[in-house]
């Protein structure tokens, strides 16, 4: 078994498990609400190193949001993916 010090925290353009992590918090908050990048990386990678995770994460929503699976918000508002900066929330999209 690897250590969590072993753990990848890289990954290619297509990572199942980050997008796993953040689609299952997704589906369970509803499409009404937003997550936060820490909390899927806090379930991607348990423990104290989950900052580790947030580029995965980061990359993982990037990807999801491009093919119309998951919308990034910034300030309450949705935002191109592939040009946002700073904080940002994730979430189901809507039917607005």
């Amino acid at each position: 078994m690897e250590s969590e010090s072993e753990l990848p925290t890289e990954s290619g353009p297509d990572d199942p498990e980050a997008q796993a992590a953040i689609l299952t918090i997704a589906r369970e908050i509803g499409p009404a609400k937003t997550l936060s990048p820490m909390e899927a990386a806090q379930r991607l990678m348990p423990g104290e190193n989950w900052q580790r995770a947030l580029p995965r994460i980061r990359r993982a929503a990037v990807q999801l949001a491009q093919e119309g699976r998951l919308m990034v918000y910034r300030k309450g508002k949705p935002v191109d993916p592939t040009t946002f900066r700073g904080v940002y929330r994730l979430g189901l999209p809507r039917d607005e």
